[in-house]
């Protein structure tokens, strides 16, 4: 789930109240992880956590004014930069395949969290109610997008939508997996995300393709599903 960057114009003294802020709410969320498991996502779980971290009993209220959806919102947007912080402290091949670079990404991703797995079943669970899916599905867009941002991609056509379409049903679907794999290491995850990163490379590739085969018939068929993905993507962006 993305960091959140600062208002552009801001002054000095906004951008550092708003990065006191963020910091104060990871800080939360990081010490209500060991609370969760007994309390779920709840306003005791928050409290409890504000008290081991030495935050005014009010905190949760003015940190996260919309209550525990807000906080694992939150967790999720942590989860995302730190990931992406991990990812830029591992050495990169030149020649490592993508698919490589997103399984790291991934894989980097939820081991941080191996110790807090009924944490984020609970955040799960709290996302599948039906006035919250709306934001499980902004959180899910913004996550594969920092998936993709941390294996070094940088597209802004058609395939900035299709890249991440197609990595938010890998990633929620290895999460779902991994939550349950009683493997050693995860060891059976990590093999289903490799084999599932396998067939969207061989669907990448059977979609170029077909498009260079639409090419050959309509010479600027390219530029035409270029502009139309772009809008649709941005729009789509837009609206989460």
């Amino acid at each position: 789930m993305a960091g959140h960057a600062g208002k552009a114009g801001a002054n000095p003294q906004e951008e550092s109240a708003g990065a006191e802020r963020r910091s104060r709410q990871d800080r939360l969320v990081l010490a209500a992880l060991a609370h969760v498991p007994f309390d779920g996502w709840s306003d005791l779980a928050l409290e409890r956590a504000a008290r081991d971290c030495g935050l005014p009993p009010d905190a949760p209220g003015y940190l996260f004014p919309r209550g525990v959806i807000d906080a694992v919102d939150h967790f999720a947007s942590l989860a995302d930069r730190l990931m992406i912080e991990d990812m830029q402290g591992v050495s990169d091949e030149e020649k490592s395949r993508v698919q490589d670079k997103l399984h790291r990404a991934i894989r980097i991703r939820l081991e941080r969290w191996s110790s807090f797995r009924e944490a984020v079943r609970r955040g799960l669970l709290l996302y599948a109610l039906p006035s919250n899916v709306p934001r499980a599905v902004a959180a899910t867009a913004r996550t594969a997008d920092a998936v993709w941002r941390a294996a070094g991609d940088s597209s802004h056509d058609f395939n900035w939508y299709t890249k991440r379409a197609s990595i938010s049903g890998i990633y929620t679907a290895t999460l779902l997996y991994w939550l349950d794999d009683p493997s050693d290491g995860c060891e059976k995850t990590w093999d289903f995300l490799h084999r599932s990163l396998d067939a969207m490379g061989r669907a990448i590739k059977a979609r170029a393709s077909l498009q260079k085969r639409c090419s050959a018939i309509m010479p600027d068929f390219p530029s035409f599903l270029s502009s139309f993905g772009y809008q649709a993507a941005r729009r789509g962006s837009r609206r989460m």
